[in-house]
């Protein structure tokens, strides 16, 4: 079992910066790849950006140059680090993390509001 805890969001103005964090526990051996989804009002649920254990990262391209994935290793947190926020990023940001074993398990966090404004 993976548990996964979202903190950092809130209310943000274009030019500034948000930093969410989502710190896992449990099973933490088990953790294959982390990742930020999100989801805005009347849409789908869409990846935002992921990263493996090895370091890989992938991207949304509505977001490619302006938002960063990391993980702490040593902290089991993976971060998105978000510049130059736009009011269409405005969502509910679900933190993802994937297994691996003799199962693959897909966990996800309870999901934080990010709200940019002009």
């Amino acid at each position: 079992q993976v548990q996964l805890v979202e903190s950092g969001g809130g209310l943000v103005q274009t030019g500034g910066s948000l930093r969410l964090s989502c710190a896992a526990s449990g099973s933490i051996a088990s953790i294959n790849t982390l990742g930020w989804y999100r989801q805005a009002p009347g849409k789908q649920r869409e990846l935002v950006a992921t990263i493996s254990n090895s370091g890989s990262t992938t991207y949304a391209d509505s977001v490619k140059g302006r938002f960063t994935i990391d993980r702490d290793n040593a902290k089991n947190t993976v971060y998105l680090q978000m510049n130059s926020p736009k009011p269409d990023d405005t969502a509910v940001y679900y933190c993802m993390c994937r297994t691996t074993g003799w199962r693959v398990y897909v966990y996800w966090g309870q999901g934080t509001q990010v709200t940019v404004s002009s």
